[in-house]
């Protein structure tokens, strides 16, 4: 979701139970991946690689998951195997601007050489609109999300270097599941980044707003933060 201002785009994710409540299961997901969000934003600033940052995202997600029972192994291993790509299947974010997937990811001329890195051939990061560093001034999209999908659990079950980090009878009760993805806009600052995205989003601040129906909530979040910048 999100609006255009001045002919900018917006592009903002939200994840949240029908019901108003989530389940412990729902709990463990979407804790997840907003806790690879709020990683990503304390180690964004200029200089950094967003490879890297894709790929903190996917460590915190795939340690989630450990720790809640559904994997088992290293998750260095699981990286290198590709486990990574069963659960995000797309890239951590992309450049906004004039256009909600902006130009300027991959850049180069007609007779092959690039001015931007090129992109990465690594499962995860294969799926990058952008290899570059962070630069200040860049606004970006931070979007993990972990998935359910048959197909690519099928296949990873069929792939012996994958499944052996994989719990099958605990991983059987999210078939159907679906998936959670939080989506924020963020600045790139000197120093770090500054999320402009102010909707709720700990699991606390949705099931209070779901219930309440209130926007005092995101009044409160606006007032919190103003003037409020993450430094790295």
């Amino acid at each position: 979701m999100g609006g255009n201002y001045c002919g900018y785009a917006a592009d903002i994710t939200c994840s949240f139970p029908a019901n108003g409540k989530f389940t412990e299961d729902q709990k463990l997901i979407y804790n997840a991946v907003l806790k690879a969000r709020d990683e990503v934003i304390k180690a964004a600033k200029p200089g950094v690689s967003w490879p890297d940052m894709h790929l903190l995202a996917n460590r915190v997600m795939l340690t989630a998951l450990k720790e809640g029972g559904l994997l088992v192994g290293d998750v260095e291993d699981m990286i290198k195997e590709g486990l990574n790509e069963i659960f995000q299947p797309h890239g951590l974010g992309h450049l906004l601007g004039l256009d909600v997937h902006d130009v300027g990811g991959y850049l180069g001329y007609p007779s092959g050489r690039f001015l931007t890195p090129e992109r990465p051939t690594a499962p995860g990061v294969r799926k990058l609109r952008t290899a570059r560093k962070l630069e200040a001034g860049m606004i970006l999209t931070v979007e993990p999300g972990c998935y359910f999908i048959d197909t690519l659990l099928d296949q990873a079950l069929a792939n012996p270097e994958q499944s052996k980090f994989l719990v099958k009878d605990q991983l059987q009760r999210f078939r159907g599941f679906g998936g959670v993805r939080i989506e924020d806009d963020v600045l790139i600052t000197e120093t770090g980044v500054e999320n402009l995205t102010d909707v709720p989003r700990t699991v606390e601040e949705i099931e209070s707003f779901m219930q309440s129906g209130s926007v005092e909530i995101i009044a409160q979040k606006s007032e919190d933060s103003k003037d409020k910048e993450v430094t790295g």
